[in-house]
């Protein structure tokens, strides 16, 4: 099982997310690093473990705003500089195209990002290709087929349950399992209200392949202790 933490990030700064509640998430306070700084936070986390991926929302981007390049370019210049996961509201060719040509970045594709499935079925069987599927609280977010036909869908595929994200609820167990019977061999990737060790362990019973986790890591639940046996 794969443990990839969260970095949020708004501004220039790490925030803590509340289920989807975007105009809510202020900058993060943690005992794993002295500021919402994201190279202290990403420091911070990797003294509970050696990450070597880390998923990035750049809401900023996401919403229409000037993206977060600055704080990007300070994670590729850490000396151990992580292999990126972003979401950062790609909706075209020419944006999607030069993320997957960096060979530091796994471009995330947002479904609640598309206004049609034009970009999926152009590039769904590039191998570094993420697919996320948004939900929020009024349910599935983004173009009807990206439902409907699995066949479009990558190899890496998240199930995004916004509402679940920094609930403390548990994970979507039940749509986690409905998705990974349609995926077949692809990995499925879980993503909103995993609590503690408990949940990992359910999660990989399911045959979900990774987690992104943030605040299990960040209040302590998820100790070193718990992420050097469950980490693969």
């Amino acid at each position: 099982m794969r443990i990839i933490p969260v970095l949020d990030l708004k501004d220039g700064e790490v925030v803590r997310a509340e289920q989807g509640k975007r105009d809510r998430y202020r900058p993060i306070v943690t005992p794993l690093s002295q500021s919402s700084d994201v190279v202290a936070v990403t420091e911070g986390l990797r003294r509970l473990y050696p990450f070597p991926t880390f998923y990035i929302a750049d809401l900023d981007a996401i919403e229409g705003g000037t993206p977060n390049s600055g704080a990007l370019a300070r994670l590729k210049a850490m000396a151990e500089p992580p292999e990126l996961w972003l979401d950062a509201g790609i909706a075209d060719e020419k944006t999607l195209s030069a993320a997957l040509a960096e060979p530091w970045l796994c471009p995330v594709l947002g479904s609640e990002s598309q206004q049609d499935d034009g970009l999926l079925r152009r590039f769904c069987g590039h191998p570094e290709l993420i697919l996320s599927l948004d939900y929020f609280d009024d349910g599935f977010r983004g173009p009807a087929t990206f439902l409907d036909e699995p066949a479009l869908w990558p190899q890496k595929l998240i199930v995004m349950t916004l509402a679940k994200v920094g609930s403390g609820s548990g994970p979507d167990f039940t749509r986690l399992e409905a998705i990974k019977a349609k995926a077949g061999i692809r990995s499925v990737i879980a993503a909103g209200g995993v609590r503690n060790e408990a949940d990992i362990r359910a999660l990989s019973s399911l045959g979900i392949a990774a987690a992104l986790v943030a605040t299990s890591l960040h209040d302590g639940t998820l100790t070193p202790g718990h992420l050097a046996t469950l980490v693969t």
